[in-house]
């Protein structure tokens, strides 16, 4: 059975990136995916400032022609609104997620990664021999068994290798689910972000080419989701800020439903394995920069991957990985949970709003943080 260097699991922006990293390092690398691209994914469909950064800095341009994101407009119970802009110069951009995803996987083509796609992995252990761990996935109803040196998997916040090797668990709470859903023709759209936080739920909003608006409901009652298309229906035509704007706005294709959203992970990975993207941990999408954190978290797992086959050395690969996380990222994650917390509460939140009636100031220094807006 012919040996990779790497195997990575799951063909989207994290995958993707920690692919590319590994593949211009010189290794050997295959990359499988369970869809055929392009495929739709629910998702924000935007990218803050920092993930473009990152982005650029590997010299990829995916979303150069996605809208330009100059800030977030946040509003919450009884009237409180706020309106964040990024620095002069600063842009993030909003663009639909499958066109996102299929020309990242055929950056990563480019960069010489081997693309399987309709793979569907099933189990990843080590097969008893040095640095050799075995994939076995499903492609075309029929199993195969793939070797490689080392594995990443980037297989998004529902994980099987992640939750089969009980590496993460679903946050206890809040628990959230998200529908979301496209629309055209929506009226007083502009170059921002919206989300519109209120007890039990919150709306996210955002502008996209070609006419279309991205619209996600992220809720707490889980029964909602047995109609979506209603859940959706009420939540618009309950928000005053939406309501008007949605009047002649047709929806394009059917919902779609994910949950429970947030994932919590001690340490991501294992011998031989490690964890990237949402995979090695997912908050809930209201601050919008889960791409961001997925992106960088791609390239943290594959430097530490790179690490753990020059040194010889897998055993202590996921420790090491853990530790980067935390001293990058940690803060940025604290602070998400945080949110996520407060606007779980029905007297967090109408504090927060009532502050927010006073001084927009705090809001305007989240939005800018959240979006790592820092110019230059």
């Amino acid at each position: 059975m012919p040996t990779d260097d790497v195997i990575v699991v799951g063909g989207g922006p994290a995958g993707c990136i920690a692919a590319i990293v590994l593949s211009r390092a010189g290794l050997r690398v295959r990359l499988l995916d369970r869809a055929t691209f392009p495929r739709e994914k629910l998702c924000g469909d935007t990218l803050n400032p920092g993930a473009l950064r990152v982005l650029e800095r590997l010299g990829l341009h995916p979303a150069e022609d996605g809208l330009p994101i100059r800030g977030m407009l946040v509003t919450g119970p009884g009237g409180a609104r706020a309106k964040g802009c990024y620095p002069a110069g600063v842009i993030g951009r909003a663009i639909r997620r499958s066109v996102l995803d299929e020309r990242l996987v055929q950056a990563a083509a480019g960069a010489g990664v081997t693309i399987v796609e309709g793979a569907r992995v099933d189990s990843v252990a080590g097969n008893g021999r040095p640095q050799i761990m075995t994939v076995t996935a499903e492609i075309r109803d029929s199993s195969f068994s793939m070797a490689a040196r080392f594995v990443i998997a980037a297989d998004g916040r529902s994980s099987r290798i992640a939750h089969g090797l009980a590496l993460t668990r679903y946050a206890r709470t809040p628990r959230r689910w998200a529908v979301g859903r496209y629309f055209t023709d929506v009226a007083g759209l502009a170059d921002y972000g919206e989300m519109h936080i209120r007890a039990g739920h919150y709306i996210g909003v955002a502008p996209l080419p070609g006419g279309l608006t991205n619209v996600c409901v992220v809720t707490c009652d889980r029964s909602e989701l047995r109609d979506p298309v209603s859940l959706i229906e009420t939540a618009i035509a309950g928000e005053p800020e939406l309501a008007d704007r949605f009047v002649r706005g047709r929806p394009e294709g059917r919902p779609v439903s994910l949950g429970p959203l947030a994932v919590d992970c001690d340490v991501p990975g294992g011998v031989g394995l490690l964890l990237a993207g949402d995979a090695a941990g997912f908050v809930d999408p209201m601050t919008g920069d889960g791409l961001r954190l997925a992106i960088r978290g791609a390239e943290l797992a594959a430097a530490a991957c790179l690490e753990a086959l020059d040194r010889g050395d897998v055993d202590s690969a996921p420790q090491r990985l853990a530790i980067r996380r935390r001293r990058e990222l940690g803060r940025r994650l604290r602070f998400n949970r945080v949110l996520r917390a407060l606007s779980g509460s029905k007297r967090a939140l109408q504090g927060a709003a009532a502050a927010t009636r006073v001084s927009t100031w705090p809001v305007r220094q989240v939005v800018r943080y959240l979006g790592d807006a820092s110019a230059g």
